[in-house]
């Protein structure tokens, strides 16, 4: 298998593998893109990461700026918003259902780098997906990490650090978030 096809099977990859780097770069400038161009010319979403985008839902909306690692991960819902300064380490899919909406400084990570400094150092990850319910509000500051589901209508507080399941219906939060 190639380094993108671990990473796709979510297994662990070399994310510096020069396939995996390449796609990072056309990334980049998707990013870049969407950053910078003018609101009224940007719209919800720049042109080339909008194309680039798993799914994005026309009433889906970021806000600039934004960064996403690779884009093709990404799974906006319906009326979909992503508050400023929005990071989504999308290595794994991340799939955000209609209605949810992610204050300023949200981090969604998926990756995780091995343990072992080793093979950290040479590159070493796995990545787990993320999956948002519908109705889902999470507030400024709040960080998701890799393999975490929220449920439909949970709220997560600003601030908070994620790093288990949400059920349905709950409010979590602190470092680590539980249930309030």
């Amino acid at each position: 298998m190639t380094e993108f096809e671990k990473m796709q099977a979510g297994e662990w990859f070399n994310t510096l593998d020069p396939e995996v780097d390449d796609l990072r770069s056309v990334t980049r400038q998707a990013v870049w893109q969407h950053n910078h161009l003018p609101p009224a010319e940007r719209g919800h979403c720049g042109p080339l990461l909008r194309e680039m985008c798993g799914a994005f839902d026309d009433s889906a909306y970021l806000e600039a700026p934004f960064h996403c690692a690779y884009g093709f991960n990404l799974f906006l819902g319906p009326m979909v918003y992503l508050n400023v300064g929005c990071v989504v380490l999308d290595s794994a899919p991340v799939r955000i259902g209609a209605r949810s909406m992610l204050g300023p400084q949200v981090k969604l990570l998926c990756p995780e780098h091995h343990h072992d400094p080793k093979l950290r150092g040479e590159g070493q990850e796995i990545a787990r997906p993320i999956t948002l319910g519908e109705d889902v509000w999470i507030g400024g500051g709040a960080t998701v990490l890799g393999g975490v589901t929220v449920g439909d209508g949970a709220i997560i507080g600003a601030g908070a650090v994620v790093t288990r399941d949400v059920a349905p219906g709950t409010t979590v939060t602190g470092v680590p978030a539980r249930p309030r």
